[in-house]
């Protein structure tokens, strides 16, 4: 069974910078991408970002586009999503999937993690 583990939520105000990382409990074809979704009370998870094992693809929801950024430690199995000049709409609660490719469609991906909840202050 592949496991999520997510980690770096917490509260910020405006402007700041956070870092989330999601690390991959083991290794498989199944989970060589990961995605970034997130929650906002009463709605569905949103597509966030996504990268694939290489790292050489990443792809980004236009809210985050030049504000956030995905990479990913190969060899530490863990992946991060690095959020800048967030924003108070950045609020949610932060989710990464893995799955065979990248994606911005939730359904595709097989594993995901507990979430991370971010909050952020005007």
């Amino acid at each position: 069974q592949v496991r999520l583990t997510e980690s770096g939520g917490g509260s910020v105000q405006a402007g700041d910078s956070l870092t989330l990382s999601c690390t991959v409990s083991t290794p498989t074809t199944r989970a060589d991408s990961t995605g970034w979704f997130r929650q906002f009370p009463g709605k569905e998870r949103e597509f966030v970002a996504a990268i694939n094992y290489g790292g050489g693809v990443a792809i980004y929801a236009e809210s985050v586009t030049g504000r956030f950024t995905t990479s990913r430690d190969t060899m530490a199995n863990t992946i991060y999503l690095q959020m800048t000049s967030l924003k108070p709409e950045d609020t949610a609660v932060y989710f990464c999937a893995a799955g065979r490719a990248p994606t911005r469609v939730r359904e595709r991906y097989e594993f995901w993690g507990q979430g991370t909840r971010v909050t952020v202050s005007p």
